[in-house]
């Protein structure tokens, strides 16, 4: 029988309630962003990089002991119960493994809950089960085992053909689960660690035979929550759903080193359909979000989309790659994604889309509101060019058709290019709407609205000035220029 919700689980439920309705407000403030940006600045450098060694130093100390974990399951159980030591140094993946069989018996009774205590838990990849929640208290992390002999290798994703780094066998992820509904990792800001220095390592010296795993991947499931938690140093991607309905991730923290942390992309729904990522803070190694959909004739074969994903009130930083990603992987499709109440700093892109000859599917229904680039080199970038692929069997008549994507409330500063897109004689880019763009730039040069092969209109004045290829509207959305330069080409990749 479930027990009556406790006193400080509901005090703790109605803050999460006002902080829901406070935070689009108050990141709609371009000023407020702007001090977010520092207290993020503040918090990444001095509370992770400095403690990257492990030894670090604290500057709030400890007072009192750790919060208790709420039960939000009919039935809960602590990895302690199932031989777990939590010193960092023994092997726990028989703990979980002996915890998570014995959750699963609980399926139809509502399921339960697995507590890791605070302390360091050593483990070799496992598998979660249906109708479950991972709990991390305060203080516990989860390390993934470094010996790559003890990560399970798994069939290439269907949609990705011979797999994404090495043809065969991939490496799997160190928290995995296939075919499952209702599963919840949460906690009070544990810490799941990938541990991953070791794989950039061996990856840079091409010592390994095998493409890397995931941190955290779900795959063919449902109902998914990631929540309150700390995902870092995965080996590569760090959270991927796979072919997933009903996804969540709120109020996490992920961390990768800036540089030489190969591939470590934060977010990338694949294939997934009614997704929400927001409030959380990314600081990686490669795109912070990426939206894919399969690789060139594997995706298009597996023809699965990514749609109906929102994305909101997200700090973001990506010295490697982009903010916010769409495709390149994109040959299932992707449609009806949102992105709002975006901060992206000290970045080379802030959002970009990305795509070539041989993807096929489409890009469409995209829509940017609400966005704050601070320092990036580039602001909005839509590339067609972007010609990695699996092997040379793709079909160069496999066009992707990319359309109907709107910009609006996009502001910031430090930008050397705020605007490239560029489409081709192949792939023209249809219908792209403008409005309300102030961006502050940092090169002084006459064609930093940069666009070729694109079709659309700006409405009201924008700064800077927009490219020919434009149709011109005022406030009203009443025609002032009809442009005859569609076609025209002004791509500069020097500035």
């Amino acid at each position: 029988m479930v027990e009556t919700l406790p006193v400080g689980r509901f005090q703790l439920q109605q803050q999460r309630l006002e902080l829901k309705r406070w935070i689009p407000a108050f990141l709609s403030s371009h000023k407020t962003l702007f001090v977010l940006l520092w207290i993020a600045a503040f918090g990444s450098v001095f509370f992770w990089q400095w403690n990257i060694g492990g030894s670090g130093f604290s500057i709030f100390a400890k007072v009192g002991p750790g919060r208790p974990m709420p039960k939000m399951r009919p039935f809960a159980f602590n990895l302690t119960d199932f031989g777990g030591v939590g010193d960092g140094v023994a092997d726990e993946t028989a703990a979980f493994e002996r915890a998570i069989l014995a959750i699963s018996k609980f399926g139809k009774r509502g399921g339960a809950q697995l507590n890791v205590p605070p302390g360091k838990w050593l483990t070799a990849p496992f598998n979660l089960t249906s109708h479950m929640t991972l709990f991390l208290a305060e203080d516990a992390e989860i390390l993934g085992i470094q010996d790559e002999k003890r990560w399970a290798l798994m069939p290439p994703l269907p949609s990705y053909g011979y797999g994404r780094e090495h043809n065969g066998s991939r490496y799997g992820s160190l928290i995995h689960g296939q075919n499952l509904r209702d599963v919840v990792i949460t906690g009070h800001n544990g810490t799941i660690n990938g541990q991953g220095q070791s794989w950039w390592k061996k990856y840079r010296q091409k010592l390994l035979n095998h493409s890397r795993g995931p941190l955290v991947q779900i795959m063919w499931s449902s109902d998914i929550v990631i929540s309150d938690i700390t995902l870092r140093d995965s080996p590569f991607w760090t959270f991927h759903p796979y072919d997933c309905k009903n996804v969540t991730v709120r109020n996490v923290t992920i961390l990768a080193p800036i540089f030489e942390a190969p591939n470590t992309d934060g977010i990338d729904p694949d294939s997934c359909e009614d997704m929400v990522i927001e409030d959380c803070y990314i600081s990686v190694g490669d795109d912070a979000v990426a939206i894919k959909s399969g690789w060139d004739q594997y995706g298009i074969a597996y023809g699965r989309p990514s749609r109906n994903i929102l994305i909101r009130n997200l700090i973001i930083r990506s010295m490697v790659s982009a903010g916010i990603s769409i495709g390149s992987e994109m040959s299932g499709g992707v449609s009806n994604v949102t992105v709002e109440n975006v901060l992206v700093w000290s970045s080379r892109r802030a959002v970009r889309i990305k795509t070539a000859v041989g993807r096929g599917a489409y890009v469409r229904d995209i829509t940017y509101r609400n966005l704050t680039f601070d320092n990036a080199r580039v602001g909005i970038v839509i590339k067609t060019d972007y010609n990695e692929h699996p092997d040379d069997d793709f079909d160069r008549k496999a066009l992707p058709i990319i359309r109907d994507i709107s910009f609006t409330e996009i502001h910031g500063h430090g930008v050397r290019v705020p605007v490239r897109i560029h489409g081709s004689k192949d792939i023209p880019i249809r219908n792209v709407t403008f409005r309300d763009i102030s961006i502050g730039i940092t090169y002084k040069k006459k064609h930093i609205f940069q666009c070729a092969f694109v079709e659309g209109r700006v409405i009201g004045t924008i700064f800077p000035a927009p490219c020919e290829n434009l149709d011109r509207y005022d406030e009203e959305e009443r025609l002032v220029k009809l442009s005859a330069a569609q076609n025209v080409t002004d791509i500069d990749y020097d500035i």
